[in-house]
């Protein structure tokens, strides 16, 4: 009989082991040959001759990578200096994903007085990279700086110029140069030993540009000293940038037949959604649980525990005798219908992404054959989920502790399931009720074999585990957007995001979700839906929203942050042709507004990055101002990308009121002029530091702005 061994790590529910290969010791850097002996303990690198400290990007210390996705440009910073006054500098080196020098910066100095050095690298592949900060001291900086000085106060003034030719001839010899930048450094030599000429002369010549350049280009470096390996898991861009639209596929064509029962929508049904998914600019379309839904306590209209015969239930109550995870609702169709769902959106530019929900219904297979996987009360009976108030006694919670390498094997072969399935995005529902280690494991066992596929935490709990979810490895998150809407909640808010929780943490904005209406949105008219989807789509690079957001739907349960008659309970089938041109509804829907939207951040690479995120001062608390700015090094070598973003957060009054830009940040000068083109309507303006606005919330509540120079 044939046998195969398993590469698979084993998840014990303790330990979540990584792949092998994921070393932080120097051992593949140092195996590059830098031939300058740096002074290194391995192991526990201790600290080195030339102090490098406070490396960032660094997740805990490097306990988990920094995140980055392909054409990101990282910075990397750190604090190098070393004792007395001798000249220091740094460069950053970048390793592939098999551990050869990819590219090497000279690092500049930031703010005088700080210490810290600065670099900027593009990793341009998917893979775990990884980068080193070498401090080193820098002779011909030293001699510089003590020659201007010494010579110009007339002290050692043929000891400093010898000092100088020294150093030339040292460069020619141990520098890698062509022969050109070794010529100049030759000549330079001959020149500050020349006593025939002028003491200005020969001093110029070693300060001079060509000679400036050559060491700049391949210094001389003493005493190099390396920090401790930095890990960078380079993703695909979707990991990044993203824009997200959910359907419930049941709610698509279903109807009542003659009889007053209903009857499901199928996935061919949707279809059409999909296509209007991908006119509105989504690329990623979301669905709820596609599986069979328990019998056991099924939940009827609003959540009440009298459903009727032909109610469909929560399809997070998950698993029935038709099947569970692995399963799809026969309602809904066939795996052939399903794979051409997929397939037709694949076709429109579009991914699938599925709903990942660890809990089952009382009927699920698994609470037969496996028991050990819930919690059992003291009555014998099976503890079904609440959240108290709130009770889900149509769901069992999974509980981890008493067979976690069976549990976790399973989980494992249900996410490969659906990924042969052509399923490359999960969004996983309430991470934070399972262990942070078994994420870590689960994801990393797929990633490791699947890099493309990605998971979104659907985590609306406390900062701790949202962050941590993101250290683990989750490459986007949920986050507390949809309560932020004042200026004051949603500055700090945007501001927190963007620092050194960027390193490992992607928001995704949601302005609302089958389970959450917020009361800004409550009966809200759509001046509200557009504001709150521009703030969304504007200030974080992934953003979503729940079908029917674009019709402005905001019923809610009297006295709840919930949808009156929820689709998560029943059937919500729409009549979207009403609402296309020449439609009885024509006119009430915003889908055009959220198209511009999804084609402005399509078009512009400022929208699509997290970091580059400045606040402007407006006089009207009600109005929030905020560019986004990316240089031309993202830009593919196109000129830099600037937009000015002006949000009106009253959606009942017209504000009239004063911008007060922060020019530098544009990358102007503080009385520069420019001109700014609306891209929502195409009108232009000129502006400058100081601009008048008025944003009407029904027919502009608010301009995005594309800058361009005079």
């Amino acid at each position: 009989m044939d046998t195969q061994t398993s590469t698979t790590p084993e998840y014990n529910g303790r330990d979540a082991a990584l792949p092998t290969g994921e070393r932080t010791d120097l051992t593949a850097y140092l195996a590059q040959g830098t031939g300058e002996s740096p002074q290194v303990v391995l192991g526990r690198p201790g600290i080195g001759r030339i102090p490098v400290t406070g490396v960032t990007p660094s997740v805990d210390g490097g306990r988990w990578p920094a995140k980055a996705v392909v054409g990101e440009a990282i910075e990397v910073s750190a604090t190098v200096f070393r004792e007395g006054h001798d000249a220091v500098a740094a460069t950053a080196v970048l390793l592939d994903p098999e551990g050869n020098r990819h590219s090497e910066v000279r690092m500049t100095p930031g703010a005088p007085g700080t210490d810290r050095y600065h670099a900027t690298f593009t990793p341009d592949r998917i893979g775990m990279w990884s980068f080193v900060v070498e401090g080193w001291s820098d002779p011909y900086g030293t001699w510089e700086h003590d020659a201007v000085i010494k010579i110009g106060s007339g002290v050692d003034v043929e000891l400093m110029l010898e000092e100088g030719a020294r150093l030339m001839e040292r460069a020619v010899k141990e520098t890698k140069q062509r022969r050109k930048p070794a010529l100049n450094l030759t000549e330079a030599a001959a020149v500050l030993r020349n006593s025939n000429r002028s003491v200005s002369e020969r001093l110029a010549a070693g300060l001079s540009v060509q000679v400036k350049g050559a060491l700049t280009e391949s210094p001389l470096r003493d005493l190099v000293s390396p920090s401790p390996v930095q890990r960078l898991e380079v993703q695909r861009e979707r990991a990044l940038y993203s824009s997200w639209y959910e359907l419930f596929p049941r709610s698509e064509g279903a109807r009542l037949d003659e009889n007053g029962r209903w009857i499901s929508g199928t996935f061919r049904q949707a279809e059409p959604r999909l296509h209007a998914a991908a006119a509105m600019g989504f690329d990623i379309v979301y669905l709820p649980p596609i599986h069979p839904v328990g019998r056991v306590n099924r939940k009827g209209p609003n959540n009440t525990l009298t459903p009727g015969e032909s109610d469909p239930g929560s399809p997070w109550a998950i698993g029935s005798d038709e099947g569970g995870h692995d399963a799809i609702h026969p309602d809904l169709g066939t795996f052939e219908d399903f794979d051409h769902f997929v397939e037709t959106a694949r076709g429109l530019g579009l991914e699938i992404a599925l709903d990942l929900a660890l809990q089952c219904a009382p009927d699920h297979p698994w609470a037969k054959a496996h028991p050990e996987w819930f919690t059992t009360r003291a009555d014998g009976t099976i503890a079904y989920a609440e959240n108290p108030p709130k009770k889900y006694q149509d769901i069992y919670p999974i509980n981890f502790d008493n067979d976690p390498a069976g549990l976790g094997a399973e989980v494992l072969r249900v996410v490969l399931h659906w990924i042969d399935r052509g399923v490359k995005v999960f969004r996983v529902d309430n991470p934070h009720t399972k262990p942070v280690s078994f994420w870590e494991w689960l994801i990393r066992t797929v990633n490791n074999s699947h890099p493309e596929v990605l998971f979104l935490a659907e985590a609306f709990t406390r900062p701790a585990m949202m962050h941590t979810l993101g250290k683990v490895g989750f490459h986007q998150s949920y986050t507390y957007f949809t309560w932020r809407t004042t200026k004051e909640e949603i500055t700090e808010y945007v501001t927190d995001l963007a620092g050194s929780s960027a390193d490992y943490m992607r928001p995704n904005f949601w302005p609302n979700t089958p389970d959450i209406l917020h009361d800004f949105l409550q009966n809200a008219g759509p001046s509200a839906f557009k504001l709150r989807a521009v703030l969304a789509a504007t200030l974080s690079p992934s953003w979503g929203m729940y079908s029917g957001y674009e019709l402005c739907e905001g019923a809610p349960l009297p006295g709840r942050e919930e949808y009156l008659d929820s689709e998560k309970f029943q059937y919500r089938p729409r009549d979207w042709d009403s609402y296309e041109p020449g439609g009885s509804n024509h006119g009430r829907s915003i889908a055009p507004y959220i198209t511009r939207l999804n084609d402005i951040r399509r078009d512009h690479k400022a929208l699509q990055r997290l970091r580059n995120t400045v606040f402007h001062d407006v006089d009207d608390e009600q109005v929030i101002c905020y560019s986004r700015r990316l240089e031309s090094g993202e830009t593919a070598g196109g000129p830099e990308d600037v937009l000015i973003v002006v949000v009106n957060l009253d959606p009942h009054a017209t504000r009239e009121t004063l911008v007060h830009l922060n020019m530098p940040a544009l990358g102007l000068d503080w009385f520069d002029g420019f001109i700014v083109e609306d891209l929502i309507t195409g009108t232009t303006y000129p502006w400058q530091e100081h601009n008048f606005v008025r944003l009407d919330p029904y027919f502009q509540p608010a301009h995005v702005l594309h800058v361009r120079r005079l």
